[in-house]
């Protein structure tokens, strides 16, 4: 182990080894978290493209609405038109929660149920092009708001697999290594120790022997 240093005792050797099953079941567990997120992060990339072509879809159709209802209408006319909206709508912004993501939802209502609170002019002075545009808007805004919570759920889902990677490859390339390492050099260590403390008992028993061997001559 690089820099650090290790009490070669059986208490330590305990610890380590307890440390090193701890260490493995939570590498595991978060290789599993990071494949899940991994998994779910692709399923909520493939709705992102699939959602933003069509918002993307809609929103050049509303525009070539405006562009043909301006070349019918004066600017003034436009104007005016859009000068005191009819219909409100409040945004509500609610979480759930997706391995331990906070994932953002968005819900919004209206002021009123009625669809053609949308439009807030007259139908006497603008033209029908005005009228698609607007509508076309209105029934966009829902795949807007979802569009917008998928990219913020995939923004979010994105730095949760980052930090879960790097906590994968800290545990796989420096700790669980170490704690290896660790309990390696305690275990050689101790083994050096019990074959030094046998060869001296050896040595002990067998200067014992000589002394009593020497002994029983000297009482010959």
């Amino acid at each position: 182990m690089a820099n650090k240093t290790v009490t070669a005792t059986r208490m330590e050797l305990t610890r380590l080894k307890r440390k090193l099953v701890t260490t493995r079941r939570g590498h595991k567990l978060l290789k599993d978290k990071r494949d899940e997120l991994m998994r779910q992060f692709l399923a909520m990339v493939r709705d992102n493209m699939e959602l933003r072509k069509k918002v993307e879809a809609g929103l050049e159709a509303a525009n070539k609405n405006f562009v043909l209802a301006k070349s019918t209408m004066s600017e003034e006319a436009v104007n005016v038109a859009f000068m005191t909206p009819k219909q409100e709508v409040s945004l509500e912004v609610s979480e759930k929660n997706i391995m331990s993501v906070d994932i953002p939802v968005f819900e919004y209502k209206t002021r009123t149920s009625d669809p053609n609170d949308i439009y807030s002019y007259g139908f006497a002075f603008t033209s029908s092009d005005l009228d698609d545009a607007v509508k076309s808007l209105s029934d966009l805004l829902p795949d807007m708001l979802k569009l917008a919570e998928i990219e913020k759920a995939c923004q979010l889902m994105a730095a949760e697999i980052e930090k879960t990677r790097r906590r994968v490859n800290a545990l796989e390339h420096v700790i669980i290594p170490e704690t290896e390492a660790g309990i390696k050099m305690i275990t050689m260590k101790l083994d050096e120790n019990e074959r030094s403390t046998q060869i001296r008992l050896m040595k002990v028993k067998d200067m014992l022997l000589e002394d009593a061997h020497h002994y029983s001559e000297r009482e010959a």
